[in-house]
């Protein structure tokens, strides 16, 4: 193998928050394979590379897995440089041992470059620190999401047990997760923030509790988002209601 392959966190969405590391091997790749919600702004820093989108979007397969570990390592014997864009943070639900093991296996340069999860971007942009001293010394991420053939998640559990949690790919269940957060014994008005397209000048962020999850996700329009739950999210939810009332008055005395 001449080549190596490098799986790229491509963080939250805004091209600024890439590492340097990340925005070099762009402009160094041959060839990018990408997300479907990379950010074209992210997208142009590789601007010699051929761009190959092989992205999953709400469970419909653009691409099969196993056909994208053949192609990542197809393109290791054509080319120096590989880079395999993944949102947000690589090895954070992004299926990378899949293809760590399978380039590993055919002998495979790989190199794992970290991006900023899409709950420390929403956390970074609310104002909220996921822990507090004296209020939340644990944090989850988890999705309720499980594959075909796959043995059931303990996901439920873990986000009962934390202080604060982070849910990926969740707000297309969100009634599904309240029903079975409050079954578990989550108190219904556990403060939540449901935030999509963060670090976008598109960004929408919605609070509530987590009683009203169906109804928060809703106002998100079907766009990929992130819940948040926890106490540490008091203060950003009294602020966000603050905010809405402020647009409502703006908007009635226009």
């Amino acid at each position: 193998m001449s080549g190596k392959v490098y799986l790229v966190g491509a963080g939250p969405g805004s091209a600024d928050l890439l590492t340097v590391r990340a925005v070099r091997l762009l402009g160094e790749a041959d060839v990018v394979f990408h997300d479907a919600l990379v950010e074209r702004e992210v997208l142009a820093l590789a601007p010699h590379a051929e761009k190959i989108a092989v992205g999953k979007r709400c469970g419909r397969h653009a691409t099969t897995q196993l056909f994208i570990n053949k192609r990542l390592a197809d393109a290791a014997r054509r080319h120096g440089v590989v880079v395999r864009l993944k949102g947000g943070d690589p090895m954070l639900f992004g299926r990378a041992h899949e293809e760590i093991s399978y380039l590993r296996s055919k002998g495979v340069a790989v190199e794992v470059v970290p991006g900023v999860t899409a709950a420390l971007g929403a956390a970074a942009s609310l104002g909220v620190s996921l822990t507090r001293r004296g209020v939340a010394r644990s944090v989850v991420f988890a999705t309720p999401r499980v594959g075909e053939g796959e043995p059931a998640s303990q996901w439920v559990q873990a986000v009962v047990r934390a202080d604060t949690a982070a849910l990926y790919m969740a707000s297309h269940e969100a009634a599904a997760v309240r029903d079975a957060l409050l079954a578990a014994g989550m108190p219904g008005c556990t403060p939540a923030v449901i935030a999509a397209a963060v670090s976008l000048v598109e960004e929408q962020r919605f609070s509530g509790t987590l009683a009203e999850l169906p109804r928060l996700a809703e106002r998100v329009a079907g766009a990929p988002a992130l819940l948040l739950l926890g106490e540490v999210l008091a203060e950003a939810q009294a602020a966000l209601a603050g905010e809405a009332r402020t647009a409502r008055a703006a908007s009635q005395s226009r």
